[in-house]
C-alpha cells in the first residue's frame, strides 16, 4: 500500500483548520469520548485509538470512511476470536506506542489529535514497518498487521463492497439451461 496522501480537498480543509486554534479542552473531550461499541479484546483506551488510526487508514471522502462501517469493531473482533494471542498482544502494543509517541511529541493522546498529527504519526510508523534487516523482517511490523485488517475490514463490509468499488451483483446475463454444445469446454481459471 502507498504511503498515506492526502487529496487536494483534505490538504485545503487541513490548511484551513491550521488558521483556527482548537481549545485544548476540545480534543481532551473527543479523546475521552466513548466509542459506539463494546470492545472484545481491547480496552476503551486502546479502541479509542484503534478508531481514530482505521479513520484515518480508511478515511471519509465521497465514501464512507471506516469508523462508519464498522471497522475498528472489525478489528476487534479479528483480534479476540481469531487473531494468535502474540498477534494480537503486537497490534495493543503498538497502539499503546502510539499513544505514547503522541503524547510525547504533542502532548496529547493521538485519538485527540488533529488529523494532520495523526497523518504526521502513522506515516512515520508506517516507515519504520516498511524497513526490514537483511530483507526479512523477524515478525510482522503491528502497522502493516493493522493496516491489512482495515483494508479486509473495510472492502468486506457492505459500503466498501458496494459504495468504494465497482458492484454487480449478478456479472453478465444470465441464460438458464443453455445446450453444452454452446458453451464448449469449461474453462480452469
Amino acid at each position: 500500500m502507498a504511503p498515506i496522501s492526502l487529496s487536494r480537498r483534505e490538504a485545503f480543509a487541513g490548511a484551513l483548520a491550521s488558521l483556527w486554534v482548537v481549545p485544548a479542552i476540545a480534543h481532551a473531550q473527543a479523546a475521552q469520548a466513548v466509542p459506539a461499541w463494546t470492545p472484545k479484546a481491547l480496552t476503551l483506551d486502546e479502541a479509542r485509538i484503534l478508531a481514530a488510526a482505521c479513520e484515518r487508514i480508511v478515511p471519509a471522502t465521497d465514501t464512507p470512511g471506516a469508523g462508519a462501517v464498522g471497522v475498528p469493531q472489525f478489528v476487534d473482533r479479528a483480534m479476540a476470536g481469531w487473531a494468535e494471542p502474540d498477534e494480537a498482544q503486537r497490534l495493543r502494543a503498538g497502539l499503546a506506542a502510539l499513544d505514547a509517541q503522541a503524547k510525547a511529541q504533542f502532548k496529547s493522546p493521538f485519538a485527540a489529535l488533529p488529523t494532520e498529527a495523526q497523518d504526521a504519526l502513522l506515516t512515520a510508523v508506517q516507515a519504520e514497518g516498511s524497513r526490514f534487516a537483511n530483507g526479512q523482517p523477524p515478525q510482522p511490523h503491528w502497522f502493516l498487521a493493522l493496516r491489512e485488517l482495515a483494508t479486509v475490514g473495510y472492502f468486506t463490509s457492505e459500503a466498501g463492497a458496494t459504495k468504494a468499488l465497482r458492484y454487480d451483483p449478478v456479472p453478465g446475463d444470465y441464460r438458464g439451461c443453455v445446450p453444452l454444445k454452446e458453451i464448449g469446454r469449461a474453462w480452469a481459471t
